[in-house]
């Protein structure tokens, strides 16, 4: 039998086994998946500050641009300058349901594979790109991969890890996400001094990531539950041993054929998440979503050279800037793979919100009192700013980045596990979009404010933690209904048994 584990308030079965270095070479290299993603992030926003990439496709914006006293907040105001961003966000959100047939059906690896294979093709028509339309259409590709990456990577880690590992092996996606972003801050910094090509080698350097990934691929596993679930019964069985790195897996595999069973009988698992039972999980990966991205991060990590043009920076000081943060934002997310698992998800992302709340304000307070729409902040205020930018980055990095990815790959039961990420990819996507595509808008007409706003959605966000999010560490992957959704104050009304009566009608000494 199992060995036992108290954690959230129930009995939880935990598995015998142990992190093997196959598990760790298997995790480094699915992960370059988030590396793709995390460049892309970072490369945008500083080629698109980059004068020689103005100049060719977006002229307009460049002479707009040379006149700073016009406007500090809006002289990067431009909605094809943000489509070149934002259109990525959007390929990603359709590919994303398209990605959850191919984790089912194919399974997590392939579906990899095929991620890589877009990406390769998107950053070869943008680093070759020749006109507006030519690099949109790039970045259209390229979000195909980055919708197939995001739905494969998280599953893949998730069912990959035992259950008290789970936590920092699958923010190791969320690692890779930041390393990206400092690889692409580094080599646009150096980048910028290249002309008139320099913008082109930063775009064409994000086939590196994928040509790993694509080849690495062919040396990791299929996860067991995708084997199993594909009814690979011998070959699931013996690549649970070899992750696990002993033959005492017998609990487990019995575990993982239960969910399989379950899920055999779901026909359609996206008509099974409009059922009550499935609403927590859903809820909740989609709230995570549109939070993290109303954090306010994405405008930073997109636009951060140009935010730190518009407070006074010049444009190799902007990209040095972003250089700084991409390091905080990845020594920090090390933070969270080391505590994760031990101070549970709750406490980091509560923790988070006060500190992104306090120095959003204060970055909001700083520019609405001193930066006006022409002239520049001091130095010592501008150097004030960038500091704040990286406390802020601290707090997003071992919070809602990371739980925002593992949270929803964990808590979704078998039967609509990829239907169910598929919508946090989605919507993630969708919200990514969103603020990609508004911020230099936003910027240009709430000035200041911008800051508020997201502080506002911060305060949000942390009573949503308190009162709505349940504790998931320790927890394996395939009893999270039992052990969490039905231990819960709220979500357990949404729980039912097989008679569709629900839990506490039922049970109504439960608590």
């Amino acid at each position: 039998m199992p060995a036992v584990v108290v954690s959230n308030g129930g009995d939880v079965p935990e598995f015998e086994g142990r992190i093997t270095i196959y598990v760790i070479l298997c995790v480094i290299i699915s992960a370059f998946g988030g590396l793709m993603f995390g460049y892309d992030i970072g490369i945008s926003g500083g080629v698109t500050a980059m004068d020689d990439f103005l100049i060719k496709f977006f002229p307009k914006v460049y002479e707009k641009k040379q006149h700073v006293h016009e406007d500090n907040y809006c002289k990067y105001d431009n909605e094809y300058l943000q489509l070149f961003t934002s259109s990525l966000y959007i390929a990603a959100l359709v590919a994303s349901f398209v990605a959850s047939r191919a984790c089912s059906k194919l399974g997590r690896k392939p579906t990899m594979q095929i991620a890589s294979f877009f990406f390769i093709i998107g950053v070869g028509l943008q680093a070759g790109g020749i006109s507006v339309l030519m690099i949109v259409f790039g970045r259209i590709i390229l979000g195909f991969g980055v919708g197939f990456a995001n739905q494969a990577v998280p599953l893949f880690l998730s069912e990959l890890a035992p259950a008290k590992m789970r936590g920092a092996l699958n923010i190791c996606f969320q690692l890779f996400i930041t390393i990206g972003i400092l690889i692409a801050g580094i080599i646009n910094y150096f980048t910028s001094h290249i002309h008139p090509y320099g913008w082109r080698l930063s775009l064409g350097l994000a086939g590196v990531p994928a040509v790993i990934l694509m080849l690495g691929s062919i040396a990791i596993c299929e996860t067991p539950t995708s084997l199993i679930e594909q009814q690979k019964l011998d070959e699931g069985k013996a690549i649970l041993k070899k992750i696990r790195g002993t033959d005492n897996v017998d609990a487990e595999y019995e575990s993982i054929m239960a969910a399989c069973e379950i899920a055999r009988q779901v026909k359609d698992p996206f008509r099974k998440l409009m059922k009550p039972s499935s609403r927590p999980p859903l809820v909740i990966a989609v709230l995570l979503q549109v939070f993290q991205q109303f954090t306010g991060i994405n405008a930073i990590m997109f636009y951060s050279p140009v935010l730190f043009q518009t407070v006074g920076f010049g444009n190799n000081a902007a990209l040095l800037s972003t250089v700084i943060t991409g390091l905080v934002n990845v020594f920090s997310t090390l933070v969270s793979i080391y505590t994760v698992d031990k101070a549970g998800r709750r406490v980091l992302l509560l923790e988070a919100c006060v500190q992104m709340f306090i120095t959003q304000t204060v970055i909001g307070l700083i520019l609405l009192i001193d930066l006006k729409p022409t002239g520049t902040l001091k130095e010592k205020e501008a150097l004030v700013v960038v500091i704040l930018v990286c406390v802020y980055v601290m707090g997003f990095a071992w919070s809602w980045g990371p739980l925002g990815w593992l949270i929803p790959s964990e808590t979704f039961p078998l039967e609509t596990r990829t239907a169910g990420f598929a919508f946090a990819v989605s919507s993630n996507m969708l919200f990514t979009f969103v603020i990609a595509q508004a911020f230099l808008s936003m910027l240009c007409h709430m000035k200041a404010g911008i800051f508020f706003f997201f502080a506002a959605w911060i305060l949000l966000m942390g009573l949503f933690a308190l009162f709505l999010l349940p504790e998931t560490k320790g927890v394996p992957i395939d009893s999270m209904a039992d052990k969490v959704w039905k231990q819960h104050w709220f979500w357990k009304r949404y729980m039912v048994d097989e008679d569709d009566e629900p839990i506490e009608k039922i049970h109504p000494h439960k608590t």
